[in-house]
């Protein structure tokens, strides 16, 4: 039998009780495969990867090695989440590398973004080998792969989540999670004891906040759009939205433009607010959000964030536009 393809008598995971019946099952065949052996994992912090993780250090405990890179283009809060829940809260055997000035120096003055995307893949690589040729006696390779990810490359996807493997270092790959779709694999994230934000984390892409502080990144800009960020997610969820939109970020380009603050010129950046909704990515409709929220949003953008003076709000369907600027 394809070890790839989701049998059809396999239930659709939506309780509680068949998650943990699936994490039962899981456990015992991590084990099986494993044995005494060590496991590595590239923990970004997003759903699947910490999903993984979480099944892994419940089966095997210490002998998974999990490594977060922080590019220095997450958004705020998010390494020092991963930090928390792992490194704290599950006694993960964590390293942490904080490489924001590897990553950042590198791109400075790098105004195109596909030219942006692949210095910070080809970089997040380069950190990962370094960090596990430092390793001893590792022999498998864990991946965030869900089901989605093989149905979309026929099960070439190989490369999936890690971008790369260290050059010379064969692995087996452990994939607990490759037959589930993407909401089964947050109701285990949940059964599993993972926080409610950190499994049901919205989309974000590998090169983070880099494709969205557009063009030439500066670390004043990005500092900006991470706190401007911050301050939509927050409202988002006072106002109850969250859980209904399904993607929602703010874009800040490299242009300014004239404002006044405290009775004086003040030119600064726009935050551009991009809220849609989609089921498959392929399309995707604009949220409408109600007034009295953006204009809230507007006033603690403006007022609170050192730079940014004026709030747009993106009304672009895909097609035309894409889901990201860049």
């Amino acid at each position: 039998m394809d070890s790839n393809k989701r049998p059809e008598s396999m239930a659709r995971i939506t309780t509680l009780e068949l998650a943990n019946a699936f994490i039962e099952e899981q456990v015992t065949a991590i084990r099986k495969q494993v044995g005494d052996k060590k496991v590595l994992l590239a923990l970004s912090g997003g759903v699947d990867s910490s999903v993984v993780a979480a099944l892994l250090i419940k089966a095997i405990g210490r002998q998974l090695v999990c490594v977060h890179v922080n590019h220095g283009l997450m958004r705020k809060g998010e390494s020092e989440q991963v930090i928390e829940v792992f490194g704290k809260a599950l006694d993960a055997n964590l390293i942490y590398v904080d490489a924001t000035d590897r990553f950042l120096d590198l791109l400075a003055g790098v105004a195109e973004p596909e030219k942006k995307r692949k210095i910070i893949g080809g970089e997040f690589i380069k950190v990962f080998d370094e960090e596990a040729s430092k390793l001893e006696g590792i022999s498998f390779l864990a991946q965030g792969t869900i089901y989605p990810d093989i149905l979309e490359s026929k099960g070439v996807k190989a490369h999936h989540n890690v971008g790369g493997l260290p050059e010379g270092m064969q692995f087996e790959l452990v994939e607990p999670v490759k037959l589930l779709y993407k909401d089964e694999v947050r109701v285990v994230g949940e059964a599993l004891g993972l926080p409610h934000g950190m499994v049901y984390r919205q989309p974000f892409p590998g090169p983070g906040l880099g494709v969205r502080c557009l063009g030439a990144i500066t670390r004043d800009r990005l500092h900006a759009l991470r706190e401007a960020d911050a301050i939509l997610r927050e409202e988002f969820d006072l106002a109850g939205l969250a859980e209904h939109v399904w993607q929602y970020f703010i874009a800040v380009p490299d242009f300014k433009s004239v404002g006044v603050r405290n009775d004086a010129r003040y030119e600064g950046w726009p935050a551009i607010i991009r809220a849609v909704n989609t089921t498959d990515a392929m399309t995707a409709t604009i949220e409408e959000i109600p007034y009295a929220v953006l204009h809230k949003i507007t006033s603690r953008i403006t007022h609170e964030v050192e730079g940014i003076n004026r709030v747009l709000y993106d009304l672009t369907p895909k097609p035309i536009g894409t889901i990201e600027w860049e």
